[in-house]
């Protein structure tokens, strides 16, 4: 009995070892990718305008330690069935590096009700020292405070 005890209590130290040895690759490549430079870009707020219309308020932080001097992105917005409601470019304009911003984009005729989805489609134009669409492609990171979600 005792002997089945020692086996046991090996067996799961073992088992326990080898869960964790799995999960610390994993921890590291999550830590690399909050190291990683990246373009944060969070939609925090959807307001109904005064012409029926809504204002799309974003929070983007350039952390990818150059000033950006233009960035656009294509946008794709989704109505409440999920079907393609509108195609758009966001004119983010300048971002300093390190420097959060809030953009507001109004799309007139669209009601905020209607949107249930944002898809950055792709960026157009990333300019700045080093910088290119694909280098801002790379670093962006999508985040929503709204029920509406934002994907890439």
């Amino acid at each position: 009995m005792i002997a089945q005890r020692r086996i046991i209590s090996s067996l799961a130290g073992a088992l326990c070892g080898a869960v964790l040895g799995l999960a610390t690759p994993v921890a590291a490549q999550e830590a690399d990718a909050a190291a990683a430079p990246s373009l944060a870009l969070s939609l925090n707020s959807l307001t109904a305008t005064e012409a029926g219309g809504c204002r799309l308020s974003f929070v983007i932080r350039n952390g990818l330690e150059a000033d950006i001097d233009s960035l656009v992105t294509e946008a794709v917005l989704f109505d409440a069935e999920g079907q393609v409601a509108t195609m758009t470019l966001f004119d983010f304009g300048t971002l300093p590096a390190g420097r959060p911003r809030v953009r507001q984009f109004d799309l007139a005729g669209q009601g905020c009700d209607g949107i249930s989805g944002v898809l950055v489609n792709g960026i157009g134009t990333c300019e700045g020292e080093g910088l290119t669409p694909a280098v801002c492609l790379d670093g962006l990171r999508l985040s929503s405070e709204t029920d509406v979600e934002v994907s890439g």
